[in-house]
């Protein structure tokens, strides 16, 4: 497990590569109310997840023809 200063560090970086300034400010800034709703969203999604399903979905080789 990477210290709490080095994983703030990364964190940061990536929000505000994927998410540009204005966004990654704006996430930052929400009250941390509306941000616990959203992980608490997700986690409920999360747990009406199939694991195999979802990892055969995401891992499966493309069986498409091209």
């Amino acid at each position: 497990m990477m210290p709490d200063k080095e994983l703030i560090r990364k964190v940061t970086e990536i929000l505000f590569k994927e998410l540009g300034y204005t966004d990654a400010i704006r996430f930052l800034s929400l009250p941390k109310e509306r941000k616990m709703e959203s992980i608490e969203r997700h986690r409920d999604w999360q747990n009406t997840l199939d694991k195999d399903k979802f990892y055969n979905d995401i891992f499966a080789p493309d069986t498409k023809p091209e």
